[in-house]
């Protein structure tokens, strides 16, 4: 669990009969559906522990964000949360920047940053680790063959 308060969004998933109610307004109002509905359903999706839930919810928040200039500032966060969320975190960054720019007290945002650059540095120590491992590895396997046709000879 995060220490970052204002981060909660990162970690608190709908409960299921919660998600279902946003899905079954979303599906009652079909080809009609309201830019409202379509963002409460991909907030709760975005929310989900389910990465094809969180993936659905960045591409209805990604429609919206393309089709209703209005409502762009609202999904910026969402579309950095569920990015951040799927390991997108250039993604993530970009959005949640976007946010930060227009918004640079907002604490969400601030919270969400802080969670995103602690992976990225997380990613990249274990991306040495394993460049690290691969190099040991090539060496200790060139050292046997090495050692091995000296003896050949």
């Amino acid at each position: 669990m995060t220490q970052l308060p204002y981060a909660i969004d990162a970690e608190t998933p709908l409960n299921s009969a919660e998600l279902n109610v946003l899905r079954a307004q979303y599906e009652k109002e079909g080809d009609m559906v309201g830019v409202q509905t379509k963002f409460n359903y991909a907030w709760g999706l975005v929310k989900s522990n389910t990465r094809t839930d969180q993936h659905l919810g960045v591409m209805l928040l990604s429609e919206i964000f393309r089709t209703s200039p209005e409502r762009r500032r609202e999904c910026l966060y969402y579309l950095a949360l569920g990015n951040y969320k799927l390991g997108n975190f250039g993604e993530a960054r970009k959005y949640n920047d976007l946010l930060l720019d227009k918004e640079p007290a907002n604490l969400q945002a601030a919270n969400l940053r802080s969670l995103i650059d602690d992976k990225v540095a997380q990613e990249g120590l274990m991306g040495v680790a394993i460049v690290s491992g691969v190099a040991v590895a090539a060496g200790v396997i060139g050292g046997i063959l090495l050692r091995n046709l000296g003896r050949k000879r």
